[in-house]
């Protein structure tokens, strides 16, 4: 129930979710959580046609196919790990090879264990496969054996470039918390669960693969793999002593045709942490018996380029096992010139759970460990909302605090009673100026966790950084709009940004071996619902003479024209003046550009060298490319239907003008995401028709070249 405390409780490990209601509450009841029905965001999005194919081949087998297989990325980038079910003890093989032809193609025999059995009897066998030594940027096929010992078809798998790649980072797919009957003990397991169940899935199902889709088509079809925050799935197995009921959900999770040709590294998270489903259907790379709550096995690692991405399952909350794990990796891989922790639990975030004193205790017990590794970057979900926070460093604990410290106190500044209406910030209940002595306790301990003196100062240039000390904690909304919590009433002072409005998101963030940049966009309309954050980390130099250098945040950078998309990485030439004279790249400035493969708004971050110092960022637009016609003809009447190309890149929609005059000096303009649209109430007359594609760059259209003018006569 939505603004009800979600208590977790900790006996040794957070995997076991319950709600507390406390019985002294006058509040009469919470609304439901909010959440996204894939039927109406598929008829906002134009995906009705998708959403009713999906819905028969759901019901047609996908929802009861557990064979389908995972890829998760390997140790290094030329590696990729796989896990596939079957049934019958022979072990199958997979096999990958280069191209179509699948030249120069290696065999693998899995490595099988014993897995799920289904209420029928059936025995099912987890398989993992470890493919080895994969070129970069190469185009692989794959395919490998079914339980009756044919083989799947080949499917295409492509290797980037460890230099400079993006990845898709995403929060709480959950699949199957849509759900309102949640299972939390043996006798919730009925029929009408699994009828509610099999819709929810379903939905959140497909509302998973759309982000998918987005996110891939935004990062201009270049993410190397995702990365889940944990609550793949919804089900926990040991409220409801039975394991097989999470598969429904891990064949909607694993469904996205899109995830056969897309790694995804996950997180352990509260819902997956006590099912060991979890570790039959995913093969994790380096993964240690560090961290590991006696389920679902430890902490892992892996690496991309100059990236270290160090996973932890928290739901272990043996700290001192997560300290070595982290100082074990890092020893690994002394080179990595970026350090990227995951963990499930919002130590830093903004909405319902963030304010627990079991999740600041946890904060406070890891973050001297992230500080004393240097790490940059932490990536965390579990608040199904979204947060940025400051560059933080040195946060200290106060107080002590119980877990359950607060519990009626959270409950009652959160709680709405019978107000059913929408809302994205909880209501505060409880005032900054109570006199109550219990209230006042849980308004200082809010201040106290809010870290204020934890916030570095730091060199900056609009929202990009250089050489921070500190890390940036992230916190992921959730991906498929199976649930959303509320932000908190108070932002904390250690919160850049945070935003809810109960739509999916996702992140697309990009590293280079100097830059790690970070957008976040809706699901629904591909808007931005943060601004670009970037990380920058140049060489720093022993400079006896800082002062002589002079910041070129105040040289005048010259417009830079907007760009057309062309599918790959646009640079175009920076120009800066200081103080009159004209400054030179590679002698005075290097330049590092972000989001500039598709159209929206690119950014070049300038950071000063030699004489100068400091950063400037000088934005410029990539619109989209000439619009094509595809045929203009009248239907009915007084009515013409108008076909267009598909615009190559990501475009928002398109404009259809249509005016009796050859200069369009008077037009009808239509504005549409369909590429076949009938515009009406037109006049009898010969119309000009032409069009032109447009995408949302912070709210305003920015549109690319018209077509061609096509003539037609509407009767």
């Amino acid at each position: 129930m939505k603004y009800n405390w979600k208590k977790q409780i900790l006996s040794g490990t957070l995997a076991v979710a319950v709600t507390v209601s406390s019985p002294v509450m006058a509040f009469a009841g919470a609304a439901p959580d909010g959440k996204t029905d894939a039927a109406k965001m598929s008829q906002e999005m134009n995906l009705s046609d998708e959403w009713e194919t999906w819905k028969t081949e759901w019901a047609e087998g996908v929802s009861t196919d557990w064979k389908q297989i995972s890829l998760t990325p390997g140790s290094d980038e030329s590696e990729l790990n796989f896990a596939w079910y079957s049934t019958g003890n022979a072990v199958p093989k997979l096999v990958i090879g280069e191209g179509r032809s699948m030249k120069n193609a290696v065999t693998y025999t899995a490595a099988q264990t014993e897995a799920t059995q289904a209420k029928d009897g059936t025995q099912y066998y987890s398989n993992k496969v470890t493919a080895k030594e994969l070129k970069p940027d190469t185009v692989y096929y794959y395919k490998y054996e079914k339980s009756d010992g044919t083989w799947t078809k080949a499917v295409k798998y492509r290797t980037g470039k460890a230099e400079d790649f993006s990845f898709i980072y995403v929060g709480d797919p959950q699949i199957g918390s849509s759900n309102e009957a949640k299972a939390k003990k043996p006798e919730d397991i009925n029929d009408s669960f699994y009828t509610a169940q099999f819709e929810s899935v379903r939905s959140d199902a497909f509302n998973w693969e759309t982000t998918l889709n987005q996110a891939m088509e935004m990062s201009g079809n270049q993410a190397r793999f995702v990365l889940s925050a944990g609550d793949q799935i919804q089900t926990n197995a040991k409220k409801v002593k039975d394991n097989t009921v999470s598969e429904m959900e891990y064949a909607g999770y694993l469904s996205p045709d899109i995830l056969k040709s897309l790694p995804v590294a996950t997180t352990v998270g509260n819902h997956d942490a006590d099912n060991p489903n979890y570790v039959y259907h995913f093969n994790r790379p380096n993964v240690s018996e560090l961290g590991t709550n006696g389920v679902v096995e430890g902490d892992y690692y892996f690496t991309y380029g100059s990236a270290l991405f160090i996973m932890l399952n928290t739901q272990d909350t043996n700290v001192a096992e997560h300290k070595q794990f982290i100082e074990q990796a890092v020893k690994a891989e002394p080179d990595c010139k970026w350090r990227i922790v995951t963990l499930h639990q919002d130590i830093y975030g903004s909405a319902e759970h963030s304010n627990e004193p079991e999740i600041t205790n946890l904060r406070y017990s890891l973050v001297p460990y992230f500080e004393a590794n240097d790490i940059d970057v932490v990536l965390t979900g579990h608040d199904h909302a979204y947060s940025r926070s400051q560059i933080l460093k040195g946060g200290v604990k106060t107080t002590e605090y119980t877990d359950d410290e607060f519990d009626e106190q959270l409950e009652k500044d959160l709680e709405v009673g019978e107000d059913e209406s929408t809302r994205y910030t909880a209501p505060g209940n409880i005032k900054n100026d109570t006199t109550d002595p219990a209230e006042k306790a849980y308004i200082d301990y809010l201040y106290q966790v809010m870290d204020e003196d934890a916030v570095e100062q730091v060199q900056k240039d609009g929202e990009t950084v250089v050489n921070p000390e500190g890390i940036l904690y992230m916190t992921a909304n959730s991906s498929s709009g199976s649930k959303y919590y509320d932000l908190v009433p108070r932002m904390q002072t250690y919160i850049a940004a945070r935003w809810q409005e109960d739509v999916p998101t996702y992140s697309v963030i990009h590293i280079t071996d100097e830059t790690f940049t970070i957008n976040t966009y809706r699901t629904d309309n591909d808007e931005k619902i943060d601004e670009t954050f970037t990380i920058v980390k140049t060489e720093k130099t022993q400079d006896t003479k800082p002062e002589t250098k002079t910041d070129i945040s105040t040289a005048e950078a010259a417009a830079v024209k907007n760009q057309v998309y062309t599918g790959k990485a646009i640079t175009p030439e920076v120009k800066l003046n200081c103080q009159g004279r004209q400054l030179v790249q590679g002698t005075d400035y290097t330049v590092a550009y972000t989001n500039n493969k598709n159209t929206g708004l690119a950014a070049a971050t300038i950071t000063g060298m030699g004489a100068y110092t400091g950063i400037k960022t000088v934005n410029f637009k990539i619109v989209p490319k000439k619009a094509a016609l595809k045929s203009v003809k009248a239907v009915g009447k007084q009515a013409i239907q108008v076909k267009l190309k598909k615009s190559a890149g990501k475009v928002s929609g398109y404009q259809i003008i249509c005016s009796t005059d050859r200069k369009f000096n008077k037009a009808k303009k239509v504005n549409t995401r369909k590429l076949n649209t009938t515009v009406k109430s037109l006049k009898k007359a010969t119309y000009y028709v032409k069009a032109r594609a447009y995408t949302n760059i912070q709210g305003t259209k920015v549109f690319g070249a018209y077509s061609k003018t096509v003539k037609v006569s509407v009767k």
